[in-house]
């Protein structure tokens, strides 16, 4: 664990930067929208920035093949994650984003937070443009709160470990939301974007090994008991 001398554990700063990010970002746009800021050209702010900063599976494709890479191009990679479809989008983003954001701040030094984030935004992209193909615009911060999702499963993974019980139960949280977005999918109409959210949960859990403290010794120690 992380030493931390404060009994409240605030928010990571890192983790209030990119709520505030997403809050301003979705801000603008909804505040456009309704002809408050911006004046007529703020009507199509958010779809000018999804084509401006959003990723497609048809962007990877074209760099691949070409091996050009611009930094136009690679930069979607990260910043799809501050681009959302509408306010609820964004505001479910940012909540779980700083409730994860908080618990991880208690475990994790804050750098790692943002460093699990990150990775699975990047990763959520990638698996997203493999898999799902020629699909519909990336965007949100979903597929980087589902790494974060992995990190908090890594941790419950080695403390229910520690207690000697079924480690198996760290995985109930995404089995849940996965459960939920299959019913969703269902009932509403499905899109491949969970892809992406499962990519970034296996990128959290995963790059969570090495950045966590003790890292991958505490891993192996832990394996090594069982």
């Amino acid at each position: 664990m992380r030493d931390d001398p404060s009994p409240l554990n605030p928010i990571p700063p890192v983790v209030l930067v990119l709520f505030l990010v997403i809050v301003g970002v979705e801000a603008a746009f909804s505040l456009g929208a309704r002809g408050l800021v911006g004046g007529a050209e703020a009507v199509g702010w958010r779809m000018a920035a999804i084509e401006e900063y959003g990723f497609h599976g048809a962007i990877l494709r074209w760099m691949v093949e070409t091996g050009q890479f611009p930094t136009d191009h690679l930069r979607r990679l990260v910043t799809y994650a501050f681009v959302h479809g509408s306010f609820t989008h964004a505001l479910f983003a940012g909540v779980l984003l700083l409730a994860l954001g908080k618990f991880l701040g208690e475990v994790f030094r804050h750098w790692a937070v943002l460093v699990i984030f990150a990775t699975a935004t990047v990763a959520g992209a990638l698996i997203y443009a493999t898999l799902a193909g020629d699909q519909p615009w990336l965007i949100g911060a979903f597929p980087g709160v589902y790494g974060m999702i992995g990190g908090f499963t890594y941790v419950m993974w080695l403390k229910l470990g520690q207690m000697g019980a079924n480690q198996a139960r760290a995985f109930t949280l995404i089995g849940v939301l996965m459960a939920l977005q299959l019913v969703f999918a269902l009932l509403f109409g499905g899109s491949p974007t969970w892809l992406a959210d499962v990519g970034g949960f296996v990128a959290g859990f995963a790059v969570s090994i090495p950045v966590s403290p003790g890292g991958l010794s505490r891993l192996r120690a832990r394996l090594r008991r069982d």
